[in-house]
């Protein structure tokens, strides 16, 4: 499932509608270049959520958590760890937990990912700078019934 979007509004458009659906324990990967929109979509996921709080980037941090919504949001950046991997970080313990985690650079910590999760492809256009195409993969039968309603909701 792919969506076209023309400006960080209509990204963050989608993670809303996305946020009306999920559930403790679902997974969101963000794959894309820097600067491809990937914190952009996780403000919207937030602000679906009822979350109030700036979203940053935890690219520094790794690990940040919010705990005003509906659900906890943990927004992990793994990229710095490209050379060492998560296995010390404990990151099971998000999955398995009350909230959604949203990964950042998960092919950095791919081993402790569980397989099923919700993939979001951003892909950039370099003639227009604003536009975006947003790819959706479920791996998992939870995460693809996910990906559906959310084709759905946004038909």
């Amino acid at each position: 499932m792919e969506f076209i979007v023309n400006n960080s509004q209509e990204t963050q458009n989608i993670a809303q509608k996305l946020a009306d659906l999920v559930q403790a324990g679902d997974i969101i990967l963000l794959t894309g270049d820097l600067g491809a929109g990937k914190t952009t979509f996780t403000k919207g996921l937030a602000k679906g959520l009822g979350i109030k709080a700036n979203i940053k980037s935890p690219t520094f941090t790794l690990i940040r958590e919010y705990h005003q919504g509906r659900l906890p949001l943990y927004h992990m950046d793994v990229y710095r760890l490209e050379e060492v991997g998560g296995d010390e970080l404990g990151l099971e313990e998000y999955f398995n937990g009350d909230g959604v985690s949203v990964v950042e650079w998960a092919k950095f910590v791919a081993d402790e990912i569980p397989v099923d999760n919700l993939e979001v492809i951003f892909t950039k256009d370099s003639e227009n700078p604003d536009y975006r195409k947003l790819s959706f993969l479920g791996h998992g039968s939870r995460s693809q019934a996910l990906a559906q309603a959310l084709s759905q909701s946004l038909a």
